[in-house]
């Protein structure tokens, strides 16, 4: 990389009031050849003279502050200094001795080698960190993940970093930044709005007996949050900008193939929002997203409006009059509320008191009989509010099959937001005999096994039963039926609508009968599989026109997506 050859750093020392260590750290750092430049941030007379006898020393150049400016006045006076001195690049070390050196030739090499990068630690404490100082970075962390809508930035308050200089200072000069104890924060959340990629290395910090500290409780703090709620409403109009530094295209695959848009990560952020600013709040930053993705998403609002389009052409022949709004945007807005509402049931928020059930009575059977039974549910609604069905009868336990990749990861994030969850998430790639076995076991033992029944295989389409919906044939996976065939078990639908009409968060459950037992004769088996398919379709547009917002098959669904290994015809 050409850039590495002029890369010309220096050590850059804030020091307000450590006289007593600050010739140990110089003195620590002698070995890396590095020149320094110490700031006197309007230091006591005892730290003067110790920085005095240590800027005799050749390799140091001393800036002296009058005034105490703070640790962010102190740090920015530094690299304004080291500019004019023409470095590239300056690495901040506290005067304490806090940080543990054995990390700096790793922040080093990590700097030269990706210099346009701000490199910072990532702080390992021992037993000598203040448990409050602790847990404040914490609730720090929080905020920085939402002001940024990432995360990237895996501590915001660590001292030792490497900074590029050209880049920083255009930073400085373009916002008015924090000078005390918030500076450390805002230029790193600063610095990633302007797309300057923030990298760690980990690096243990000790907290020394009778070590100083300048940390004000009171009014740092105050600070602090004063600049996250700056930080915060500056994010919001940046949402399509940090949105698209995280974007992923699609393409044209499967849809089992295609990059979940909802990461792990995506999702740990999103709780993060509802849990520190509440639903309301989120709402509103939702509508801002939504509006964005509706605009550049054209993947999605082009399904969406497929399906849109069939769905009125449908109602009209039918004369049934659907509810309004009817768009691509109202319809994405829909599902990112959807996503909230999954949210919530993840966390435990919603009990029995936030549901109808209707079918009540077969739902009560099947719990007080213990009974094993196969849920059909689908992309429509919200199939997780099951878990609040759950939360009244503590011994049921719900498995949910999935056909991604990221099973084993959501069941562990479930499980960190809340230890008592009580959906186990099994994911398959197909429907085969190991599959069969396991879910007939957890049948036998009275657990409920949900799965989906309008989506077709990850393997093969092929592998599919067209069925009339809204109109018009539509491929459905014959595995599902399959596999209820192979079962044995009773079969019910399971519909968890929103009520769009109601001020707080409520939900129509639909838990209808479907079939005792399927059953799929050898002779008359496609026939058989066909009119199975058929009925679960007609039962699947029925609470469609109930809620057709609440369909979230963003994919041409009457299509199949002519994958190289399936010969399925159109």
């Amino acid at each position: 990389m050409d850039s590495v050859s002029h890369y010309q750093a220096c050590f850059l020392i804030p020091c307000y009031n450590h006289g007593s260590t600050i010739a140990a750290v110089v003195s620590s750092l002698d070995s890396f050849k590095l020149p320094f430049i110490v700031v006197d941030d309007g230091s006591n007379q005892e730290t003067k003279q110790a920085l005095n006898q240590v800027s005799q020393l050749d390799n140091v150049t001393l800036v002296t502050l009058e005034q105490n400016q703070g640790k962010g006045g102190a740090v920015m006076a530094g690299i304004r200094q080291a500019s004019q001195l023409g470095y590239s690049h300056v690495i901040q070390i506290d005067a304490d001795g806090q940080h543990d050196i054995q990390a700096l030739p790793k922040l080093m090499e990590r700097s030269a080698q990706y210099p346009e990068h701000l490199i910072s630690g990532q702080p390992i404490y021992d037993e000598s960190v203040p448990k409050a100082r602790l847990y404040g970075r914490y609730a720090t962390h929080i905020w920085v993940w939402i002001e940024t809508l990432s995360f990237a930035i895996k501590d915001s308050m660590c001292g030792f970093r490497a900074y590029p200089v050209k880049s920083t200072i255009a930073v400085l000069d373009k916002y008015d930044i924090g000078t005390r104890m918030d500076f450390d924060i805002e230029i790193l959340v600063r610095m990633y709005w302007e797309d300057i990629e923030i990298d760690f290395v980990e690096t243990r910090v000790i907290y020394p007996e009778g070590g100083i500290s300048h940390f004000d409780a009171l009014w740092d703090n105050v600070k602090i949050s004063w600049m996250h709620t700056r930080l915060f409403f500056g994010m919001l109009p940046r949402i399509p900008k940090l949105l698209t530094r995280k974007r992923r295209t699609a393409g044209n695959a499967h849809w089992s193939k295609r990059q979940e848009q909802g990461t792990i990560i995506g999702i740990k952020l999103m709780l993060a929002i509802y849990s520190l600013l509440g639903r309301k709040v989120f709402n509103l930053i939702l509508k801002l997203v939504m509006r964005y993705y509706h605009l550049t998403g054209k993947d999605a609002k082009h399904a969406s409006e497929t399906y849109l389009a069939q769905l009125s052409s449908y109602a009209s022949q039918q004369q049934i009059e659907l509810p309004q709004p009817l768009d691509s945007y109202h319809h994405l807005l829909s599902f990112g509320h959807t996503m909230i509402d999954k949210l919530a049931a993840w966390k435990g928020d919603f009990s029995v008191d936030n549901l109808t059930i209707h079918g009540q009575e077969q739902f009560q059977e099947m719990v007080d009989n213990n009974q094993g039974v196969l849920l059909l549910g689908s992309h429509l609604g919200n199939i997780e509010l099951c878990r609040a069905l759950g939360r009244r009868h503590k011994h049921i336990k719900i498995n949910a099959l999935v056909f991604t990749e990221h099973a084993e990861r959501f069941n562990t994030v479930m499980k960190a937001v809340n230890p008592k969850s009580d959906l186990n998430l099994i994911q398959v790639s197909s429907m085969g005999p190991d599959t069969a076995i396991l879910l007939q076991q957890k049948i036998e033992q009275g657990e409920w096994v949900v799965i989906v029944g309008d989506r077709t295989s990850t393997s093969k389409e092929s592998r599919s039963v067209w069925a009339d919906f809204l109109g018009k044939p539509a491929p459905f996976p014959q595995g599902p039926f399959m596999l209820a065939s192979v079962l044995k078990a009773p079969v019910y639908l399971l519909f968890g609508l929103r009520d769009d009409t109601s001020d707080t968060p409520h939900f129509n459950v639909y838990f209808e009968h479907f079939s005792d037992k399927l059953v799929l004769p050898r002779k008359e088996r496609q026939k058989a599989l066909q009119d199975v398919v058929q009925n679960y379709a007609n039962r699947l547009e029925h609470y469609t026109l109930q809620a057709p917002l609440q369909w979230y098959n963003f994919f041409n669904f009457w299509t199949l997506s002519n994958q190289h290994d399936d010969d399925a015809k159109h």
